[in-house]
C-alpha cells in the first residue's frame, strides 16, 4: 500500500521543479524534508514539503503506516497548463511569453 498525493498548478516551470524532486527521489520522508528545508530553491521547496506534511498527515490519520520507515517512492512533475502572454517590442511586433505551470505527483511507500 502506499500513499498519494498531487497538487496541482503550482505557477513553477516543471523543468525547475524536477531539479528538486531529483533530490528527495528515494530518501526517507525525515531525511527529505532535512534536505528540502536548506535548498537552494525556497518556493519549490515549499511546495513539496507542504506536499510531504500533507502525505504524513494522511499516513498518521490512518494508523497504518509506521511514519518512521516512510520512503518517497516515486516523485515526478508533468507541464500543467501554460497562460500565454504578448509582450510589446520595437517596431509594432510582439513576442509570445509563456508563463509555465506544472502538476505534482509524490507517492510515499513503507521501507
Amino acid at each position: 500500500m502506499s500513499i498519494i498525493v498531487k497538487s496541482n498548478k503550482i505557477g513553477i516551470g516543471p523543468q525547475k521543479v524536477r531539479q528538486v524532486c531529483d533530490l528527495v527521489r528515494d530518501k526517507k520522508v525525515s531525511e527529505a524534508l532535512k534536505v528540502l528545508r536548506f535548498c537552494e530553491k525556497r518556493e519549490i521547496a515549499i511546495v513539496l514539503t507542504k506536499l510531504l506534511n500533507s502525505g504524513l498527515a494522511i499516513a498518521q490519520g490512518t494508523q497504518k503506516y509506521d511514519l518512521e520507515n516512510l520512503v518517497i517512492g516515486t516523485i515526478y512533475a508533468n507541464e500543467g497548463p501554460m497562460l500565454k502572454r504578448i509582450q510589446a517590442r520595437a517596431q509594432g511586433r510582439a513576442y509570445r511569453i509563456r508563463k509555465r505551470s506544472s502538476h505534482v505527483y509524490v507517492e510515499l511507500k513503507e521501507a
